[in-house]
């Protein structure tokens, strides 16, 4: 078990505190278990059972928790970069990994230090997986959508609430620990955070079968028939009214896009990093011409048009890493600043997390094809190296949010100086 951290930062620190060090060892180890039966367990599409024990037993569910016994006491950035790691292995788990993180502080953004403190405690002490949406979908929608009535609602009965309705979400639902979702007082119509136990009698999964890509992260639909919600499952509150909402509430989803963000640059990291080992042990097929230089005339990997290629998309891999870097310092940053975050600095997170996240979208599914093309006629003796699934899964991860939706608030915040809008909707 890593070492935990013995203070909490009380302000963004320069540099990731020196017990994180042992984090990037304990990651490794945990990614490379996973690549080496990724294609075989995403062949399989089993639930994530056995991958998620994987992560429990090096830690990692609690690493985002504040410093303590049994805690991680890590920061976001470090988060960030064990979630980009693990989706380079396998990048379902890594989603997974990113939903929880982002769930993990959900009291943190709507509720007090002590709803906080309690939540993140029992998820380090009883090694919970999270898995849920506390987002709105009707928050910010445009009509006719904003007449929709919302998907769960919580109706006021005697100290608590019952939870009805059915909701779709991306991942978790089959192997999650505890349920974090929003739904709609009836009786209010503010946005309330509830805590669940999926294992009551009145909840039903329905795990999503045959996905095209992300075939591990649990994907499906809950229905919730009249479950009890008690007063103290309740980790905060939104009002129903958006203008009100804090702008550090507002981070939830932008801490979650981010998160995801990670998982596309791994999916794009880790295909690359696959294709290489192939293409340097391929037999060489293409005749050298005089004017390629030695050593590379007798080399496997020496066909001037491969490495052409390979440049052009680690060039692509790159500029997305250096996109992605000063969203994940910013929204560190924000985070730290708590309930003091203004509107300005939100805005400022939420232009570089939508930049982020349309060139990363783009990067990723611009290399899983190209990587296809190039390694179609691979040995055919060495059996099927399992390049679609990063293909897949980069498809299915993208298309979870529109990049014009992206691109359209940068463009406005440039063109017309315009914010983001302050709303709860992934």
């Amino acid at each position: 078990m890593p070492k935990r951290s013995a203070v909490r930062p009380a302000a963004p620190p320069a540099a990731p505190p020196a017990e994180d060090a042992i984090w990037p060892r304990v990651t490794r180890e945990v990614a490379d278990d996973l690549a080496v039966d990724a294609l075989v367990r995403d062949r399989a599409g089993k639930p994530p059972f056995d991958e998620l024990a994987r992560l429990r037993e090096a830690g990692l569910p609690a690493l985002l928790t504040p410093p303590g016994p049994l805690r991680g006491g890590s920061d976001w950035r470090t988060a960030c970069a064990v979630i980009r790691e693990i989706a380079a292995a396998d990048s379902s788990i890594g989603e997974l990994l990113a939903r929880h993180y982002a769930l993990t502080w959900s009291a943190r953004f709507f509720g007090t230090a002590h709803q906080a403190d309690t939540l993140e405690r029992r998820v380090a002490e009883e090694q919970w997986l999270l898995a849920g949406d506390v987002g709105n979908p009707a928050a910010d929608a445009e009509p006719p959508a904003a007449e929709a009535r919302p998907d769960l609602t919580l109706a006021p009965h005697g100290s608590g609430y019952v939870l009805s309705g059915r909701r779709s979400f991306a991942a978790g639902v089959a192997v999650a620990d505890r349920l974090v979702v929003g739904a709609a007082c009836t009786e209010t119509g503010d946005w309330l955070i509830a805590l669940v136990d999926p294992a009551h009698p009145g909840i039903t999964t329905d795990p999503a079968h045959d996905r095209l890509g992300q075939r591990l992260a649990g994907a499906g639909s809950i229905t919730f028939d009249a479950v009890p919600v008690a007063a103290e499952q309740l980790l905060g509150t939104s009002p129903h009214d958006e203008q009100h909402v804090t702008a550090y509430a507002t981070l939830a989803p932008l801490a979650l896009r981010l998160a995801l963000v990670h998982v596309a640059l791994g999916i794009a990291e880790g295909v690359l990093a696959e294709a290489r080992d192939l293409s340097r042990a391929a037999p060489r097929t293409w005749q050298a011409g005089d004017a390629l230089p030695a050593p590379y005339a007798e080399q496997s990997g020496g066909d001037p048009y491969l490495l052409l290629a390979y440049g052009e998309l680690v060039a692509a891999a790159h500029t997305a890493a250096a996109v992605v870097e000063p969203a994940t310092e910013a929204l560190a940053r924000g985070l730290l600043m708590g309930r003091e975050l203004g509107v300005n600095e939100r805005a400022d997170i939420a232009v570089l997390v939508a930049a982020a996240e349309a060139v990363t979208g783009q990067s990723a599914l611009q290399i899983t094809t190209r990587i296809l093309e190039l390694t179609a006629t691979a040995d055919p003796d060495a059996g099927d190296p399992g390049f679609d699934r990063f293909w897949r899964n980069a498809r299915v991860l993208t298309a979870q949010r529109s990049a014009a939706h992206s691109l359209r608030a940068i463009g406005d915040h440039y063109l017309n100086g315009m914010h983001p809008p302050l709303t709860l909707r992934i």
